[in-house]
Formats: structure tokens, C-alpha cells, sequence
């Protein structure tokens, strides 16, 4: 708890600070405006639309299925084939879980909305209604934007090419990677540990590490969510553009860090309630959080009954 409080601050922190910027040093040009009423038009479309299709067809993954498709100078081509990569990455991730139909509305949701669906007090259609317009739909709509604001901030920078742009490009090669190697260690556990249940298997009757129920194999092993800290370096990596098209105050802080701070706080709420429902599922999951830091490579975990192997 303490650390999630002052991982929470720090991120606050961040998040003042670029308002402060926003506030005194916002001064955007006309094409950057004209970008801007642009994105904000796709931006309130994709929440109405996220908000109308999620609550009629009761699949809460729209804007899921969106995430990776909305974001799509040399600084800003840099930019541009960064984040394109990222969409193509993801979309492959979600797609191959069935994420995506012929039926537009319909496909494999992801597995924490129905839990939080039928979880007090959002088992109320109407609190559900409500949690689905502002925070599903208009929200995460909202921060993808955000997420996206810094490449408006570079768009008409002249500074050339430097040290800080080639630290952006090297940390964001790095946390796509690593993003890409979680996601398919994650795909080839998870549908080989399906594959054994759907044979007739329990949990208990399956090769270890598969009978844990979680995985624990390969980046899995030295930290919970190696997928959530590439996607949240990512985004972050890509702010230091900014740094590198100086266009930021008080040092290192331009308002378009709220995008990628707000998406930290996000990964907070979303990482504590994945670890709830798994704790909830599998007996041993309490001991590997408490063995295995969350964002940072640690010795491998070995659970207690093999300490002796």
C-alpha cells in the first residue's frame, strides 16, 4: 500500500506540474490548434460510440478494440512509426484472443469487465451505465488522446536531432520489445495451460509451472507485469521527444506529460484489481507478489513446494 500511495503522489506530482505548464505556457500555433479540434472531434466520436455499442451489445471491450487503432519532421516520423508499430503489436495481441468479429459489437471481451460488472455497487445497471460512459468510453478515449498530445507538441519544433532523441528512440525500442516478448511468453502459457484443461485436466492434475494456474516462465518469473512496465515506458519514452524538440519549462516538464502520468495511475488501478481477481483464483498467487516485484527484474520465483527440488 505504501508504495502504490507514493507511486500515486509522484505520478500527482507529475500531473500538476504539466498543468501548471499547460496553464502558463500553452501557446499553440494555428495548425497545431486545427490538429487539436481534429483529434478532439475523433476523440468525443469514439467515446459516443464506445458508450452506445458497449451498453447495447453488453461487451465492454470497444474501446479495447480501439486502444491500439486510434494512435496511429524526422522527429515526428520517429514518432509516427513508433506508435504505429505499438497499434499493429497490440491489435495482433487482442485479435488473436478473439478480440474482433464480422459482428463489430461482439468478440472476446476482456475477462476483468464482467467481474467488475457483477462486483457491488457496479452490479447496478445503472452505476454500471454510469462507470461505462465516463470512465470505459469517455475517459480512456480521453487519455488516449493524451497519450498522443506530444507529438503535437513536436510537430513544429526546428531543433535538430539530439542526444535526448536518440534516448527516446533507444528506451522506446527497448519497452516494445519487451512488451512483445510478455505478450507472447503470456499467449504460449495461457494456450497451453487452456489446451491441457480442455482436455479434461484439473489445475492440480497439470505440469508445474502450469498447475500454479499463473505464469511464471520467462520475464513472468522475475516480475508481475513485464507487459504493463513496456507499456508504460513506452508512452513515457516517447514524451522525452518533447525534451529533445525543447519545448519544455521547469527543466524537463511539458503540460503533455499529464498524458503518459495519467496513464501511469491508470496501470495502479488496473494492475491491484488484476492481481485481486488472481489472488482470488489461484492459492499461491498472494506468495508470488509477495516474492516478485511488480515493474522491476528480480531472481526467479520458485514457489515454496519446490524450494527443496
Amino acid at each position: 500500500m505504501k508504495k502504490i500511495v507514493l507511486s500515486s503522489f509522484t505520478v500527482v506530482i507529475c500531473i500538476a506540474l504539466g498543468v501548471i505548464g499547460l496553464v502558463s505556457g500553452f501557446n499553440p500555433s494555428p495548425l497545431q490548434i486545427e490538429t487539436l479540434k481534429v483529434l478532439g472531434i475523433i476523440c468525443a466520436s469514439a467515446a459516443l460510440y464506445c458508450f452506445v455499442v458497449g451498453e447495447i451489445a453488453r461487451n465492454n471491450s470497444q474501446m479495447d478494440k480501439l486502444w491500439s487503432l486510434l494512435p496511429m519532421k524526422p522527429r515526428l516520423l520517429i514518432i509516427a512509426i513508433f506508435v504505429t508499430v505499438w497499434g499493429i503489436r497490440l491489435t495482433f495481441n487482442f485479435a488473436r484472443k478473439g478480440a474482433y468479429s464480422i459482428r463489430f459489437w461482439e468478440g472476446e471481451e476482456d475477462y476483468r469487465w464482467p467481474i467488475l460488472r457483477n462486483n457491488k455497487p457496479f452490479n447496478n445497471k445503472f452505476v454500471w451505465a454510469l462507470f461505462d460512459l465516463f470512465f470505459i468510453s469517455v475517459y480512456q478515449n480521453f487519455l488516449v488522446l493524451l497519450i498522443c498530445l506530444p507529438a503535437l507538441a513536436v510537430m513544429e519544433s526546428n531543433a535538430a536531432l539530439g542526444v535526448f532523441d536518440f534516448i527516446a528512440a533507444g528506451f522506446a525500442a527497448l519497452f516494445l520489445f519487451l512488451e512483445c516478448v510478455a505478450d507472447e511468453q503470456q499467449w504460449v502459457f495461457q494456450t497451453n495451460k487452456h489446451r491441457m484443461l480442455k482436455e479434461g485436466k484439473t489445475l492440480d492434475e497439470l505440469p508445474g509451472p502450469y498447475n500454479l494456474g499463473f505464469n511464471t516462465r520467462g520475464l513472468w518469473g522475475h516480475m508481475r507485469h513485464p507487459n504493463y512496465l513496456g507499456e508504460q515506458g513506452f508512452w513515457v519514452s516517447l514524451y522525452v521527444f518533447v525534451i529533445g524538440a525543447g519545448m519544455t519549462h521547469f527543466g524537463l516538464f511539458h503540460w503533455t506529460i499529464i498524458g503518459p502520468a495519467m496513464l501511469v495511475l491508470l496501470f495502479l488501478g488496473s494492475s491491484t484489481f488484476g492481481e485481486t481477481i488472481s489472488a482470488g483464483k489461484y492459492p499461491l498467487y498472494q506468495q508470488y507478489c509477495r516474492s516478485v516485484p511488480k515493474y522491476i527484474f528480480w531472481k526467479r520465483y520458485v514457489p515454496k513446494q519446490e524450494e527443496n527440488e
